[in-house]
C-alpha cells in the first residue's frame, strides 16, 4: 500500500503555496528590470548619437506618416511634388527670362531654372516643415519621451521623398532637350547631402525658436520667399554676377549648393570654391541650430 500526504494538496486548494521540501533548491528571484533616470540636459551638449540610433525607427515612421498625411486625399497626389518648382519656372522664364532678358545667352533657359528650383525647393522645403514640426507634434513631445531632435530630422525624409519625384521629372526635360550629365554628377550624393545638413540646421533652430516665441512662424513665411530671391544662382548664370559677388554670395549656403547641384545634374563644370564655402556654413549653421535645440528642449513641454 502506498501512503501519500495529501496536505499539498490541501493547502494548494485553500490558495496557499506549500513550501519547498527540505533539501529541495528553491526558484531564482525575478530579475529586476534596469531602472532608467531621464534628467533634462543642462547647458550647452551635441546630441547623443547612439540614443538617436536607437530611436531610428521612430524616425522613420514619422517620416513616413508625414508623407501619406501630405499626399492623402489630393487630387494630383504626387503631382504636388514638381508643382510648386514647375510653376516658379513658368514665372520665372516669363518675367525674368523675357521681360528682364535674363535669359540671353542661356542655352535651355527653362531647364537651367528648372534645375535650380528641384534643389531650392529642397532646400526651403525642409526649413519650413523642420521649423513648424515641434509645434505640430506638440501632443507627442508633452506625452512621452524620445530625442526631440527626432521630430525634426524626419521632415527631411518627406523634402527627399519629394526630391526624387521632382528629379526624375528633371530627368525628362533634360533628355528632351538633349542634355546628359557628365562626370559631375558624381558629386550629386554630396551636393544632396550637404543641402540637408544646411537646411535640418536652419529647420532646427528656428523649431527651437518658434517654441519660445511664436513671431518666428509668421516671420518663417516670407523670410524663406525672401532667401529664395537672395539666392541668384537660382536664375541668374554667374557670369551675370561681378568677381565680388561671386566671392561673397556662397556666404549664403544654398547658393553654391543650388549651383553645384544644376551643375552637377546638367553636367556643368562644378564650382568647388562657392560648394566648399556653402557646405562650410551651413555646417557651422547645423551644429549652432543643434546645440541651441539641446540647450532649450527640456523645456519645450512646458513652453508649447
Amino acid at each position: 500500500m502506498v501512503v501519500t500526504d495529501a496536505q499539498p494538496e490541501a493547502d494548494t486548494a485553500r490558495g496557499e503555496v506549500p513550501e519547498p521540501a527540505v533539501g529541495a533548491s528553491a526558484p531564482p528571484p525575478e530579475a529586476e528590470p534596469p531602472l532608467t533616470v531621464l534628467e533634462p540636459q543642462r547647458g550647452w551638449a551635441l546630441p547623443d548619437v547612439r540614443e538617436l540610433w536607437r530611436y531610428r525607427e521612430l524616425l522613420f515612421f514619422l517620416a513616413l506618416r508625414d508623407v501619406k498625411v501630405r499626399y492623402k486625399q489630393t487630387v494630383l497626389g504626387l503631382g504636388w511634388a514638381v508643382a510648386q518648382p514647375l510653376a516658379t519656372m513658368a514665372v520665372f522664364v516669363l518675367f525674368l527670362g523675357k521681360m528682364a532678358g535674363t535669359s540671353n545667352g542661356i542655352e535651355h533657359y527653362p531647364l537651367f531654372v528648372f534645375a535650380g528650383m528641384v534643389a531650392w525647393t529642397f532646400f526651403g522645403s525642409t526649413v519650413t516643415t523642420a521649423a513648424g514640426s515641434v509645434v505640430a507634434n506638440e501632443r507627442l513631445v508633452t506625452k512621452i519621451y524620445f530625442p526631440r531632435l527626432v521630430i525634426p530630422f524626419s521632415t527631411v525624409g518627406v523634402s527627399v521623398f519629394d526630391l526624387v519625384i521632382a528629379s526624375g521629372l528633371l530627368a525628362v526635360i533634360a533628355l528632351s532637350f538633349g542634355v546628359v550629365p557628365g562626370w559631375s554628377i558624381l558629386a550629386m550624393p554630396l551636393v544632396v547631402l550637404m543641402l540637408a545638413v544646411a537646411s535640418a540646421g536652419v529647420g532646427v533652430l528656428l523649431a527651437a525658436l518658434i517654441v519660445s516665441q511664436r513671431d518666428f512662424k509668421y516671420v518663417l513665411t516670407f523670410g524663406v520667399q525672401l532667401w529664395m530671391f537672395a539666392t541668384p544662382s537660382i536664375y541668374l548664370p554667374t557670369e551675370a554676377l561681378g568677381p565680388t559677388a561671386q566671392t561673397y554670395l556662397p556666404l549664403n549656403p544654398a547658393y553654391g549648393l543650388v549651383l553645384a547641384f544644376r551643375q552637377s545634374a546638367l553636367g556643368g563644370a562644378i564650382d568647388w570654391y562657392a560648394l566648399g564655402v556653402s557646405s562650410a556654413v551651413g555646417a557651422i549653421l547645423a551644429v549652432a541650430g543643434v546645440l541651441y535645440f539641446r540647450r532649450v528642449e527640456r523645456s519645450f513641454a512646458d513652453t508649447i
